[in-house]
């Protein structure tokens, strides 16, 4: 095949690709270039949420800038997005973190500023107590419940020349108020603690009680904690519930301050009454305090007798109606056929018997009196002592009295264990007793025996001698006889323990 006869091979075409317009390059790059720096200054993307947002009214927050932080007890959780001025005050629009919620409705911010590194001021958040409902996210702080910090130039701006001269007068007239000797008619009207005492001495003085006055003052602030958790939280939040509406209707609060300035008015009228009212306060608070203390010890009981009134209250009512009848019978007996005729003999009579007690004070009285005195200083303590045996019970002697009747009548019944048909039954045991008998003749009678399971202990009382009577001396002059002592003691028995042979 020549070459002119070879066929021809066809050439590759390269596909190409289209070319970005330029206007597109231009495009992207004024976004990459504009909207890329604004998101990474920012932070935040446009036309969206900055998630939880606060807004806190101040009266003056001149100095907090965009992207000023937010910080809870020195933790920064959010930032300032926004300031807009809401009348004379501002209102900063503020973010806050997952980290730092939940923010309650009495939540508190303040205006602080930053250290001198890092300039400017920041917001400082108090989250409120955890009592009080959490705010919503758009929720505002009143300006009630916000504060900013003082410049120095405020503190000069205030301190301009009259106002410093004002403080001068104000330090002096203090030093001479320490230090002034108080003349003889100013003191007629104070304390006698504190007369002739110059104002520093007095004040001085009255540091004394000081202690005391911290101790009162630590129980009272104590006591404004409550008694269950979060008392002082809720106290606190019932307050500002009170000043927010105080400052909600200023018309009411301004009557309320012109009835105040009235009240005060007429209080400084009436201060002579007003300081004798105090000076009388002291002793008054002890006795309260006092009468306090017994209401209080008191009440207990109170409560008690009342909640055992309970039933007696809830049968009050069956009780009047049972009544009713009762009272109509009461009505005529208490006529003058019945009981009002018989009040009338009584009165008729009652002469008589007066005359007839009259007439027996010289007869009856006197003996009755001796007896009674016989029977107040001797018997009685006679009767009151204990018998101090094996056998006593620590009690009054008089218990034993009345058992040994009891026991006399027990002694009286058949088949009883104290009866006669157990005591006629033959004894034993492993003692012999012997016992003289001088009233038999015959020798062999003289000694009787007996057995028993053990022997003797004595005899009390001990049989004696009868005492003489002395029918002369009246019964309340003797001494009250001790029952423990003579024949009040165990005595011999008589009895004799026979050995064995």
């Amino acid at each position: 095949m020549s070459p002119a006869a070879k066929p021809s091979t066809p050439k590759r075409r390269h596909r190409t690709r289209p070319r970005v317009p330029n206007w597109a390059i231009a495009v992207i790059f004024i976004l990459v270039f504009t909207i890329g720096p604004y998101l990474a200054f920012t932070k935040h993307i446009p036309f969206t949420s900055y998630g939880y947002e606060v807004k806190a009214t101040f009266t003056n927050s001149a100095n907090i800038a965009l992207k000023s932080p937010v910080r809870i007890a020195g933790v920064e959780v959010g930032k300032v997005i926004s300031t807009e001025r809401d009348g004379n005050a501002t209102t900063v629009t503020f973010t806050v973190d997952d980290a730092g919620r939940p923010i309650h409705q009495n939540a508190f911010a303040s205006v602080r500023p930053r250290i001198f590194l890092e300039g400017n001021f920041f917001i400082d958040l108090d989250p409120g107590s955890p009592g009080s409902p959490e705010m919503e996210s758009g929720g505002t702080i009143p300006i009630s419940h916000t504060s900013t910090a003082v410049q120095i130039d405020e503190v000069l701006t205030a301190l301009q020349s009259p106002v410093r001269a004002d403080l001068g007068r104000l330090l002096e007239s203090y030093g001479k108020a320490l230090t002034h000797e108080p003349t003889q008619a100013e003191d007629l009207a104070q304390l006698p603690q504190v007369r002739g005492l110059t104002g520093g001495q007095a004040l001085n003085k009255a540091f004394q009680y000081g202690g005391e006055a911290g101790k009162y003052s630590a129980q009272v602030t104590n006591a404004l904690l409550g008694t269950q958790k979060h008392d002082l939280a809720k106290l606190v939040s019932g307050s500002a519930r009170t000043f927010n509406a105080f400052s909600a209707d200023q018309a009411a609060l301004q009557g309320l301050i012109d009835n105040f300035d009235v009240f005060t008015g007429a209080l400084a009228n009436q201060s002579e009454n007003l300081q004798t009212t105090v000076r009388e306060l002291a002793p008054t608070l002890r006795t309260a305090h006092t009468s306090l203390i017994s209401l209080d010890r008191s009440l207990p009981p109170l409560r008690t007798y009342a909640i055992e009134l309970r039933p007696a209250v809830a049968e009050l009512p069956g009780l009047i109606s049972a009544s009713k009848p009762w009272l109509a019978q009461v009505r005529p007996l208490l006529s003058e056929k019945e009981a009002g005729g018989t009040a009338r003999l009584l009165a008729e009579s009652t002469p008589g018997l007066a005359g007839a007690a009259q007439a027996g004070r010289s007869l009856t009285l006197p003996q009755t009196n001796q007896l009674s005195l016989c029977t107040t200083k001797v018997l009685v303590p006679t009767s009151e002592q204990p018998i101090n045996d094996r056998f006593g019970d620590g009690g009054p002697n008089y218990r034993d009295f009345w058992r040994s009747l009891s026991d006399f009548a027990s002694a009286g019944q058949n088949f009883d264990g104290n009866g006669p048909y157990v005591r006629a039954q033959g004894g034993g045991g492993p003692y012999l007793l012997e016992e003289l008998n001088p009233a038999a003749e015959l020798p062999p009678l003289q000694h009787q025996y007996s057995r028993a399971i053990e022997p003797p202990l004595g005899v009390q009382p001990q049989v004696g001698v009868q005492p003489k009577a002395s029918p002369e001396v009246r019964c309340d002059t003797n001494p009250v006889p001790n029952l423990n002592s003579g024949p009040g003691q165990v005595g011999p028995t008589g009895v004799t323990v026979v050995p064995p042979r």
